[in-house]
């Protein structure tokens, strides 16, 4: 049974999309959650709409080491420690050729997508490791695991895979455990947003998902607050994609369409 009641839950990118749906899943289950952004007023607003009571927002800007060292120790004062950690905070990449990415925009998905995730991990996954107890769930993507045209974000998110895998066995002895969900297409308000200006079109994913539509933020939640929870207590080291068969579909579509649904499913 998934269960947070009583324990500090805190959600990097916790302002919107994703984070904001782990925020609500984890305080509707019981937990305080600090919710954290470089969007305050964002961050502020999901915290305000939380159910329970003991819920925090911050600002933080995952890129700085000292300020999320920083902010690790005033919430563990403040809120007491934290036994859950999702690392949601992320920016996307536009569809680019090597050729005409520029040195700038690499730099600035990989210094928040892996570096970030990297520096939130270390700050608080050492504290859980020192207490012997904690779980952490990073957000990867379905982008880390295959080949797109994404050349910064998608390495990036195969970073994160990886280094999921480094931490869980380098804390596994100490009591924590390190997952990881790889979202598919996401319904978020980013996605949402680039559709409507035309930036990207949703035709293409969902029709080379097997479940012919986009992932639910609220989705991805449930996963991660699985890993969050008692629950999986003995999972460490894994990525599970929510991607509604997305890394399914491609081999399929080499042979034949997707069997169209049978009666009324």
């Amino acid at each position: 049974m998934m269960d947070m009641t009583g324990r500090v839950a805190v959600v990097t990118g916790g302002a919107s999309g994703i984070g904001a749906a782990c925020c609500a899943m984890l305080a509707d289950l019981g937990a305080r959650v600090a919710v954290v952004d470089v969007n305050l007023a964002g961050a502020e607003t999901v915290a305000a709409g939380l159910s329970g009571e003991g819920h925090a927002a911050a600002f933080l800007d995952v890129r700085d080491e000292a300020a999320v060292e920083a902010l690790a120790a005033k919430l563990d004062a403040e809120m007491g420690p934290a036994s859950a950690l999702v690392t949601s905070a992320g920016v996307l990449q536009l569809p680019q050729p090597p050729e005409d990415l520029p040195m700038s925009e690499w730099d600035r998905v990989v210094a928040v997508d892996q570096r970030g995730v990297w520096v939130s991990c270390v700050a608080w996954g050492r504290r859980m490791a020192l207490r012997g107890t904690g779980s952490i769930v990073n957000i990867a993507s379905v982008a880390g695991m295959r080949a797109l045209p994404l050349h910064a974000y998608s390495p990036a998110k195969a970073a994160v895979i990886s280094m999921t895998e480094c931490l869980a066995t380098e804390w596994g002895r100490s009591g924590v455990r390190v997952n990881a969900v790889s979202p598919g297409f996401t319904l978020t308000p980013a996605l949402a947003e680039r559709f409507e200006n035309g930036e990207r079109d949703p035709k293409p994913m969902q029709d080379m998902t097997p479940m012919g539509r986009l992932v639910r933020p609220k989705e991805i939640a449930s996963a991660v607050c699985f890993l969050c929870s008692e629950a999986s207590s003995a999972i460490s080291g894994i990525t599970v994609p929510v991607d509604g068969g997305w890394l399914s579909g491609p081999a399929w579509t080499t042979y034949a369409p997707f069997p169209a649904a049978r009666g009324n499913a």
